[in-house]
């Protein structure tokens, strides 16, 4: 049976959460706009579906702001899709199936706005045109739906400026936050206190092998290596599955450990990384940013004869300078995200030698390398392993910090190198 929350894997008490609260909100537009708003009846059973309390408030498991918390690749900005989705959802189920789960599940949905950040943050100027198209009311006749991915890149001003609208919410506007955790460096605690936090937790790999089995067709074999070596990251497990180039990265970034035999093979080492991540995301975007900038001078003349031309064409300067700000931006991060990724995948594998080491009764993460991890543990022992994952997480803690990428992983070839 379709459901809109079929690929939230591994999250059952979250679902029950959202679905309690859809049903909730459903009863809320019931009581505003009577019957007509259609069948809102829950599959849970009728003590349960109609959203209402025992103290007879038909919006008690509804709020106007949510913030999903959990790892990478635990599924917040599919558990917000979701919800969406079931907040638009024309029988308050999450049905799957109806025109509002469909084009919000699709993207296509007019009350719902989705916020992706491309570049390193999402400044005020975005923030504050968003918040001004969610005060609309919604066209559909049921919720404004306002859904901020890495919400822990807002800036200072940006959160301020989503704060005023969390404070005073339109009545039928809904914020769905995603950000690692409800810590003050990733969301602040003034925004934190108005909202309704969702928990979700890591994946198990047989969960990520099962959905991506079912939905991908991926066979079952590697389907249970990807979800294995990806730690239950749903979306870096599929892209390894099924993207060749994807595991010739892997086995490049596996490869590090025995290329540092010195100091130049380091500084060889690093330079391959950097270099390897750039043309990975300059491949990601190249595409896009072609299109942006065609369609942007279409737009403004680029290619026209008339008297004002000429004209036109100076007054396109500014507006093509901001494209390229915004798409050097992306590429930034895409740059980090996919040295991020070759990091966590270099982590796991001096995770795997210290496992080894300590005769840890745990499974490998890279169960392609664990003659590599044995080979390790026995010439570095637990201790030379610990520093040596300990090098790879302050990389990436440096990188998070805006230490320039190159600078950050040098550092770590080196101490990888000495132990």
């Amino acid at each position: 049976m379709p459901d809109a929350f079929a690929d939230l894997v591994g999250q059952d008490d979250a679902v029950e959460t959202l679905r309690r609260a859809a049903s909730a909100a459903a009863a809320v537009l019931r009581t505003v706009d009577g019957p007509d708003t259609g069948p809102t009846a829950s599959p849970d059973g009728p003590d349960e579906g109609d959203g209402t309390s025992p103290g007879g408030d038909p919006g008690a498991g509804m709020t106007h702001a949510w913030i999903f918390t959990g790892p990478p690749g635990s599924g917040r900005s599919v558990a917000a899709r979701a919800f969406a989705a079931a907040l638009q959802c024309v029988h308050g189920t999450g049905c799957g199936t109806c025109p509002g789960c469909h084009t919000t599940l699709a993207g296509t949905h007019a009350d719902v706005r989705l916020v992706v950040p491309e570049g390193l943050s999402i400044g005020v100027n975005d923030m504050r045109a968003l918040v001004l198209r969610a005060a609309s009311t919604p066209s559909g006749g049921r919720w404004q739906v306002v859904i901020i991915e890495d919400a822990d890149r807002l800036t200072e001003a940006a959160g301020n400026a989503l704060l005023k609208a969390v404070e005073e919410p339109p009545p039928r506007t809904v914020f769905l936050l995603c950000a690692p955790s409800t810590h003050p460096d990733d969301i602040s605690v003034t925004i934190r206190s108005r909202c309704r936090v969702v928990p979700l937790r890591q994946p198990s790999a047989e969960a990520v092998a099962e959905v991506l089995v079912r939905r991908d067709g991926i066979a079952p074999d590697v389907a249970r290596w990807a979800a294995a070596a990806t730690q239950g990251h749903v979306g870096r497990a599929r892209r390894l599955a099924g993207d060749p180039q994807a595991r010739s990265r892997r086995d490049a970034v596996l490869a590090v450990p025995r290329r540092l035999t010195g100091v130049g093979a380091a500084f060889d080492a690093a330079s391959a990384l950097i270099e390897a991540a750039e043309a990975e995301a300059e491949a990601s975007v190249a595409e896009l940013d072609a299109a942006e900038r065609a369609a942007l001078e279409t737009a403004l003349g680029a290619g026209g004869t008339g008297r004002g031309a000429a004209g036109a064409a100076r007054g396109s300067a500014g507006q093509l300078k901001e494209l390229e700000r915004r798409q050097k931006s992306r590429a930034t991060r895409a740059q980090r995200d996919a040295l991020d990724r070759a990091l966590v995948d270099l982590a796991a594998f001096y995770r795997d030698a210290l496992a080894v080491a300590w005769s840890a009764p745990v499974a490998p993460v890279h169960t392609d390398t664990v003659d590599l991890a044995d080979a390790g543990a026995r010439k570095w022992q637990a201790e030379g392993a610990l520093r040596r994952l300990e090098a790879v997480l302050t990389c990436r803690s440096a990188i998070e910090a805006n230490v320039k990428p190159r600078i950050a992983v040098e550092s770590m070839m080196l101490a990888l190198w000495k132990g």
